[in-house]
């Protein structure tokens, strides 16, 4: 069956984050105005990993998690092409007419100002503009988008999350940064000596900065109409005051946990608290996880309580 007409958008969209959602409304807009169908074309893996992995940016989102928030955005059709050193290798116009035109019956194509494509990124806008008459499409370019004098861009949501600014990341995400995964055994230090967490185990590519953070935290539960969800404080680091090991990623919950320990959550990161330091004593520590906790719930007081993402 061949694809609908369609407006198209096409990018990395890693993150779909505020400038991505922003050409995104405008590809709804127009699709619903001119009868064709919302679609978005995206690339798996990263071209970077391809063409140049020394180079290649720890991704914020999985190909399936771009393509769900795509979804919800209001795209009906998500393209998701494996890219490959063949593809790395077409021209612009080979481009266009394979993916473009054949796969996705584009005829309107919204894209950024900086938009590049084909063989060593030797297109740009000029270049599908113009391809464009032959390949019965028009393009629209959109403005690059900005948040308090910060650009929308998945290098700078990068920048903020490594070094602990989850604030302003979910601010340019238009969400918390979150991190999912299994809740996997600890060392047992917590429940005996501290305070009890559950810590995660995540595939997740990008971790914020080690330290301690207010988080809000979810279960994932396959198939369940509603699934728990917690206020919580969560510690990215090493366990110095235990002298140190391997990184792991520990949540407490401010409030009890009744029933059954989740298997499986996420953890959505609100804003960070304080850098990971070691403490004389485990009494010294646990009674600065309380102040930590203090801190937390007066953020929640002060946000809402349990509010969605």
């Amino acid at each position: 069956m061949p694809p609908p007409p369609s407006v198209l958008t096409i990018g990395n969209f890693d993150g779909v984050h505020i400038g991505h959602l922003y050409l995104m409304g405008r590809v709804v807009e127009l699709a619903h105005r001119e009868g064709l169908s919302p679609a978005a074309m995206t690339f798996d893996p990263h071209p970077t990993r391809v063409v140049a992995p020394e180079r290649a940016p720890k991704l914020l989102t999985t190909a399936q998690e771009r393509a769900a928030l795509m979804r919800d955005a209001g795209i009906e059709h998500v393209y998701v092409v494996p890219f490959t050193t063949e593809i790395a290798r077409m021209t612009p116009e080979e481009f266009v007419a394979k993916f473009v035109h054949e796969e996705c019956a584009a005829r309107v194509v919204v894209v950024g100002e900086n938009f590049r494509f084909g063989c060593k990124q030797a297109g740009n806008t000029e270049t599908l503009a113009a391809l464009g008459e032959k390949y019965g499409y028009r393009i629209e370019i959109a403005p690059s988008v900005h948040y308090r004098g910060r650009p929308a861009s998945s290098s700078e949501i990068r920048r903020l999350i490594a070094e602990g600014n989850v604030s302003m990341a979910g601010r340019l995400l238009d969400r918390p940064y979150s991190l999912e995964g299994d809740v996997v055994k600890g060392h047992g230090i917590g429940s005996k000596q501290t305070v009890p967490t559950l810590n995660l185990s995540t595939q997740a590519e990008l971790l914020p900065a080690t330290g301690v953070y207010v988080t809000r935290t979810y279960e994932l539960k396959p198939g369940a109409k509603r699934t728990r969800e917690w206020e919580s404080i969560s510690n990215i680091g090493t366990r110095p005051t235990f002298d140190g090991g391997a990184l792991s990623i520990e949540t407490f919950l401010l409030e009890e946990l009744r029933g059954e320990t989740p298997s499986r959550i996420r953890v959505e990161f609100l804003r960070r608290v304080r850098e990971e330091r070691k403490f004389d004593s485990p009494e010294a520590l646990k009674a600065q996880i309380l102040r930590d906790v203090g801190r937390a719930k007066t953020y929640f007081r002060r946000t809402g309580s349990l509010q969605s993402s």
